[in-house]
C-alpha cells in the first residue's frame, strides 16, 4: 500500500526533494503538495531578473501545473496550512481540508525580514521574495518615481538595478561601511559600488534607518543622524526569517529554523523539513545550492537509498547584476592563520584573492572576472593540495593553463554544475548517457542545467563534450537564427545571395525551414535581410514587422499606444507646441511627456486613434518604435554654453537627418556632446561624438541599457562632414554584419573592436560603405500614417532627403 507523503510548501527545496524521490521510486508514494502560492513551482531566485526585464514570469517557472498532472501529484495551491496534528498525524488547512500523513515534509521557506520600524504597515514598504512582490514593484515603478532599497547585500542590489531598469531613481541605505560585506572583502566591495555607481544606483553609506514616513503611503524615510530622504516606495533586503510558526506550535525543537539532523528528521517521528525553513547544525541556509542537496538527501533517507546524510555545505555566491562579474566562496578575510594571493588590476578593474591554509584554498574572491570561480570552488571543496601551483598564475599549475575540459574531467559526480537549479556533474552526464543527448540545447532542455542565468553554460558544454568523446561534433552545438532552421544568420544571408532568393518565402523553402510560414522570430529577420541586402528592388513587407511598427507607435502595457512625433536635436516651434496641445486635449490623451530623447511623447493613445493623431499632428515620426536611429542627444554646444567647443546641437540635428529613417539590426541611439564634460552621455551610445577644441572625438558600441557598455573609440576627425561620413560607414558596417535583434555593444564584442576599427579606418572600404548607405537611404519613406495625402508625404519626404 502506497504510503501517503504530504508536503507543506511549494518551492524550490521541497520540489526538488519530490523530483528526487520521483526519479528513484514512482510507486511507494502518494504525494500531496499544499502551497500557499497561487503558482506552480518557480524558480525564485531568479525574479531579480524578471524585475531587471531580462525574463517573464512565466519564463521562471521550474515545474507547471501539468507537470503535477504527469506525476500523479495532488497541488492545493492557493491554501494555507494552519495546523499540524501530530497525533492524528493530518495538517488542518484554511479552506478547511484535513490530509492525513504517513510522511510529512515541511518546506515552508523563509519570508523577508521587515524591519520593527515606525510606518513599516504604509502601503509601498515590501520585501522582495515572492512573484506577488515583485509584480507589486513593477506596478509601483509605473507611477513612482523614486526609491529606496535597504540592506546592500546580495538581495538588496538586485533589487535596485531591477528598479532603475524600470525607470525608477534609487537609493541604496546600507548600515556597513561596505557591500554584500559578507561575500565581498573592502577591496572587492569598492569595484562593485563604483560599478554600481556607474549604472546610475545611489548609495547611503553607514546610515541607520530610524523611521519610515507617510500618512497613508510612503513619501520618505528618516535617519538616526537627523537627516532624511523623501521616496515613493521602500524595499526591505535585510535579511531573511525561516517560516518556523507551524512548527513551533506542532510542538517541534525549533531555533532560528525548525532544527534537523544530517537526515533531516525533526525531533517529531515521520516529520521532516527541507529548505531554508530548516536547520542544520546551527546553520539556516538561504542559498539554492545546499537547499538543493538537503532534498536530495531526504529523498534518498525516503525512498531507503544508501547515503551518508547531509554533512552541511560550503556556500558560493554570484550576483545577477549587469557589467558586475563576482564570484566568492568559503573565508572572506585573512586572519593570522591565512595566507593570501591576491591579484589586483586597478586599470582593467580586476581584483582575484586567494585564502590559503595548511596549502589548501578556503576562500575565494574574484571581482571583474570571475572565470576561475567554478575551478577554484572545486578545488577548495575536494581540499585540493596547492603545493605544486603558482601564485603568479592565480592558482594555476606551473606551466599550465587550466582548461574547461581539464577541470570537468577531475570534477565529482555530485558536483554542482547549475547552482541555480542544484543540477550536478552527474545527473548531466547520466542523462546525456541515457537520453542520447548531443546539444547543450537538448541537455538544458531535459536536465535545467543552464536554463536559468546562464552562466554556467561553458562547464554544461565541456561535460557534454567530455561524456561524449570522439562522437562529441562542436559544429552541431551552434544554434540557427530561430527554432525553424539551424542555419546562422550569416548562413542564411550567404545563402540568399548565392542563390538569388527574392522574398523571405522563398528563403524558408529553398532552405528548408521547419515551419515554411516562418515564426515570430525569423519572420521579420528575413524581411530585414532581404531589405538591407535589396534595397531597389525588395518590397518591404508589413505584415512581417512587430506591432510598434506597424502601428507607428510604442504599444504600451494596457494596449494603447505612444505617439512621438521627430523634435531634431529636441527644439520645437510655438505653433507645434499649440498643435500638441490641441491633440493632447481632442483625443483625451492621459500623459503628454518629455521624453528621455528630448521629445514630447502622448502617452496612452488608443489603438483606433494612433492614425488620426498622426494625421492632425502633421508632423513626421520620431521613429520611438523601431530598429533604426532613435534619436541624436546632444547639449546645446558653443551656440550658449560657455564651455563649449563646437556647435554639437546643430551637428546633432545634421547626423539625425542623415541617418534616420534605415533599419538597422536593432535601435540605435546617438549623442553628440559639445565638450568633454559630456553632458550628452555620449560614452554610452552606440555612436557618440566628443567636440574637441581641435575637431571631433569619434566612439562606437556603447549602450546604458541593462547591460551597461563604455564606447570604444574609433578616430579623430576635423569637420563635421567628416563625422557624418564616419557615422554613416559604421551604421553601414553593423547594417551588413548585425544579426537581427542584436545591438551594437554586443555586436562590438562579437566581431572584436579592432575588426571594426580597422574596417571603419579603411579609406576605400570606407567610401563604399557610404555610397551603400546612401543609396539604402534614398529607397526609405517616412512610415507616418497612411491618411496623409501623398503629395504631402512627398513633400515631406523631400524636405527630409535636404
Amino acid at each position: 500500500m502506497m504510503k501517503k507523503l504530504v508536503m507543506i510548501g511549494n518551492g524550490m527545496a521541497g520540489i526538488r526533494c519530490l523530483e528526487e524521490i520521483l526519479k528513484i521510486d514512482r510507486d511507494s508514494f502518494e504525494i500531496t503538495v499544499i502551497g500557499d502560492e497561487k503558482h506552480p513551482n518557480y524558480n525564485r531566485i531568479m525574479l531579480s531578473n524578471v524585475l531587471q526585464g531580462k525574463t517573464t514570469f512565466d519564463e521562471i517557472n521550474i515545474n507547471d501545473w501539468n507537470w503535477y498532472d504527469q506525476n500523479n501529484v495532488t497541488l492545493h495551491s492557493g491554501e494555507r496550512v494552519t495546523k499540524i496534528d501530530t497525533e492524528m498525524k493530518h495538517v488542518e488547512t484554511d479552506k478547511g481540508n484535513i490530509v492525513p500523513y504517513d510522511e510529512l515534509i515541511i518546506a515552508t521557506g523563509s519570508s523577508a525580514f521587515i524591519l520593527p520600524l515606525p510606518g513599516k504597515d504604509l502601503e509601498g514598504v515590501i520585501g522582495f521574495r515572492t512573484i506577488e512582490d515583485t509584480q507589486k514593484m513593477m506596478d509601483i515603478a509605473k507611477m513612482k518615481k523614486k526609491a529606496v532599497v535597504i540592506g546592500g547585500g546580495l538581495l538588496g542590489l538586485e533589487a535596485a538595478r531591477g528598479l532603475i531598469d524600470r525607470g525608477m531613481e534609487v537609493h541604496v541605505v546600507h548600515l556597513l561601511p561596505t557591500l554584500m560585506e559578507q561575500q565581498l572583502d573592502a577591496a572587492a566591495a569598492r569595484l562593485l559600488k563604483k560599478d554600481l555607481e556607474a549604472q546610475g544606483m545611489k548609495f547611503l553609506m553607514e546610515k541607520q534607518t530610524t523611521e519610515i514616513l507617510g500618512t497613508d503611503y510612503v513619501e520618505g524615510i528618516s535617519f538616526s543622524d537627523g537627516t532624511s530622504l523623501q521616496c515613493d516606495l521602500v524595499v526591505m533586503a535585510v535579511g531573511i526569517r525561516p517560516n518556523i510558526a507551524l512548527a513551533k506550535e506542532a510542538g517541534l525543537a525549533t531555533n532560528s529554523g525548525i532544527i534537523v539532523n544530517d537526515y533531516m528528521e525533526t525531533s517529531c517521528p515521520s516529520i521532516y523539513a527541507v529548505g531554508e525553513c530548516a536547520e542544520h547544525n546551527g546553520i539556516a541556509y538561504g542559498l539554492v545550492a545546499p537547499l538543493y542537496e538537503q532534498g536530495v538527501e531526504l529523498a534518498r533517507f525516503l525512498t531507503h537509498t544508501l547515503s551518508g546524510g547531509y554533512k552541511g555545505s560550503i556556500l558560493a555566491t554570484q550576483l545577477k547584476v549587469a557589467g558586475c562579474d563576482l564570484f566568492s566562496a568559503g573565508k572572506i578575510h585573512e586572519d593570522d592563520e591565512t595566507e593570501a594571493i591576491i591579484v589586483h588590476d586597478q586599470f582593467a578593474r580586476v581584483y582575484k584573492k586567494i585564502l590559503v591554509t595548511d596549502k589548501k584554498i578556503i576562500g575565494i574572491v574574484l571581482y571583474g572576472d570571475a572565470s576561475d570561480g567554478n575551478r577554484l570552488f572545486s578545488m577548495l571543496k575536494k581540499g585540493t593540495d596547492i603545493s605544486e601551483y603558482t601564485s603568479v598564475s592565480v592558482i594555476q599549475k606551473a606551466g599550465e593553463v587550466a582548461s574547461e575540459a581539464a577541470m570537468v574531467a577531475e570534477m565529482a559526480a555530485d558536483e554542482t554544475v547549475c547552482g541555480c537549479n542544484g543540477i550536478t556533474k552527474g545527473t548531466i552526464v547520466q542523462a546525456i548517457k541515457e537520453e542520447e543527448l548531443t546539444t547543450f540545447d537538448q541537455v538544458k532542455t531535459c536536465t535545467k542545467a543552464g536554463a536559468s542565468c546562464g552562466k554556467c553554460k561553458v562547464t554544461v558544454e565541456a561535460i557534454l563534450a567530455h561524456t561524449l568523446g570522439d562522437s562529441f561534433d562542436a559544429s552541431a552545438q551552434k544554434t540557427g537564427m530561430c527554432s525553424c532552421t539551424t542555419l546562422s544568420r550569416d548562413e542564411v544571408v550567404a545563402e540568399i545571395q548565392a542563390k538569388g532568393l527574392q522574398h523571405p518565402s522563398e528563403v524558408r523553402h529553398v532552405l528548408g525551414f521547419t515551419q515554411l510560414e516562418g515564426c515570430s522570430k525569423c519572420r521579420p529577420a528575413l524581411n530585414y535581410y532581404m531589405r538591407m541586402l535589396y534595397p531597389n528592388d525588395y518590397e518591404d513587407d508589413k505584415a512581417s514587422r512587430f506591432v510598434n511598427e506597424r502601428m507607428e507607435g510604442n504599444i504600451q502595457n494596457d494596449g494603447t499606444f505612444s505617439v512621438i512625433p521627430r523634435m531634431y536635436g529636441g527644439t520645437t516651434t510655438a505653433d507645434d507646441l499649440i498643435r500638441f496641445g490641441e491633440v493632447a486635449k481632442k483625443y483625451e490623451v492621459p500623459l503628454v511627456k518629455i521624453t528621455g530623447a528630448s521629445r514630447i511623447g502622448l502617452y496612452g493613445v488608443k489603438k483606433e486613434d494612433v492614425p488620426h493623431v498622426w494625421k492632425d499632428l502633421g508632423m513626421r515620426s520620431g521613429y520611438a518604435y523601431s530598429k533604426s536611429l532613435r534619436n541624436v542627444k546632444s547639449c546645446v554646444g558653443s551656440q550658449f554654453c560657455r564651455f563649449g567647443t563646437q556647435d554639437s546641437l546643430q551637428l546633432g540635428i545634421d547626423l539625425e537627418k542623415a541617418i534616420e529613417m534605415v533599419d538597422t539590426p536593432h535601435k540605435m541611439k546617438m549623442g553628440v556632446t559639445g565638450c568633454p564634460r559630456n553632458c550628452a552621455e555620449v560614452l554610452t551610445k552606440d555612436f557618440g561624438i566628443v567636440c574637441v577644441e581641435n575637431g571631433f572625438q569619434l566612439y562606437f558600441g556603447g549602450n546604458g541599457g541593462t547591460e551597461v557598455r563604455e564606447c570604444d573609440f574609433l578616430t579623430t576627425v576635423t569637420t563635421e562632414e567628416e563625422v557624418i561620413a564616419f557615422a554613416k560607414a559604421y551604421v553601414q558596417y553593423y547594417r551588413k554584419t548585425g544579426v537581427y535583434g542584436e545591438r551594437t555593444s554586443t555586436w562590438t564584442e562579437r566581431l572584436g573592436v579592432n575588426v571594426i576599427v580597422d574596417t571603419i579606418m579603411d579609406e576605400e572600404r570606407r567610401v563604399t560603405l557610404v555610397e551603400e548607405f546612401d543609396i539604402a537611404k534614398g529607397t526609405y519613406q517616412e512610415a507616418w500614417s497612411s491618411v496623409l495625402t501623398n503629395d504631402k508625404k512627398q513633400k515631406l519626404y523631400e524636405v527630409a532627403r535636404v
